[in-house]
């Protein structure tokens, strides 16, 4: 219909208020389209009768809901967005300054960064046990047949910060020891008294694989207080992989991070 309209993927992101990127997902089924994302196509495209009606219907019944959807009422939408990318990525690379990344938390963790992050507003426990759930339900891209491609530089002050109390800091940095032998898992810690590169906060950069000789674009993924930001522009995207290796480069590698995290388990943690 787009072709036939004469219109380029670019078209109808500007026309629409969308990214390239997500017209190039929908179009090559990487990812499902809302019910109202498929009402706008045919109206920008100009479908009308009753083929518009069984588009409308085909819509409503195909979609296939996400495991995360069962999560909706506790979780923000961007935040359930970022787990249909996450998903779908084949290698992120990570950054990570407060709290140890969801992916690599225990339960009793999550359920202490749950409730301190959550301190200034009124939530439901059950909400709160919702969001561990649905955040320990996101691991399984870990272990899936085909793993998440994981690297991941954790600052050493996060190592330190308490979340909980010492026995709940001691199993989260061995469970740390643990997930470092998957082979899809590349776990760095930048120490303290060395040089730091880059003067950023935490962020994600999620990378996809080729599908139907298309390249998606990178897209980065930031945290901040009133919630999240996406970057997808090139030149962004490549500026904060250039971050993530020097980074990388600077941090410890692999062996002595995990010499480093043991020995704060043992040291700082451990009674």
């Amino acid at each position: 219909m787009r072709e036939v309209g004469n219109l380029t993927g670019d078209d109808v992101a500007e026309r629409l208020g969308w990214s390239a990127s997500k017209v190039s997902r929908l179009e090559n089924a990487r990812q499902a389209p809302r019910f109202a994302d498929v009402r706008q196509l045919l109206d920008l495209y100009g479908v009308e009768g009753s083929y518009r009606e069984q588009l409308l219907q085909l819509a409503r019944d195909a979609v296939r809901r996400g495991w995360w959807e069962a999560f909706s009422d506790a979780l923000p939408e961007q935040y359930a967005s970022y787990i249909g990318l996450e998903i779908e990525a084949e290698e992120i690379w990570q950054w990570e300054t407060q709290v140890v990344p969801g992916l690599l938390q225990t339960e009793a963790y999550a359920q202490a960064v749950e409730q301190r992050s959550h301190s200034t507003e009124v939530i439901p426990p059950s909400r709160v046990d919702a969001r561990v759930e649905a955040r320990l339900a996101r691991q399984s891209v870990l272990t899936r047949e085909t793993p998440l491609q994981l690297s991941v530089v954790l600052d050493e002050a996060l190592l330190l910060r308490r979340y909980g109390d010492a026995s709940v800091m001691t199993e989260q940095l061995q469970h740390l020891e643990e997930l470092s032998v998957l082979p899809n898992l590349s776990l760095q810690v930048l120490p303290l008294d060395g040089p730091h590169p880059i003067a950023t906060g935490s962020f994600t950069l999620l990378q996809f694989p080729l599908v139907g000789g298309i390249q998606f674009h990178d897209v980065v993924y930031i945290e901040h207080l009133n919630g999240c930001s996406y970057l997808e522009e090139a030149t962004e995207t490549y500026r904060y992989r250039l971050s993530f290796e020097r980074l990388s480069a600077e941090a410890l590698g692999p062996a002595e991070s995990m010499e480093r995290i043991s020995r704060i388990a043992r040291e700082m943690w451990t009674s």
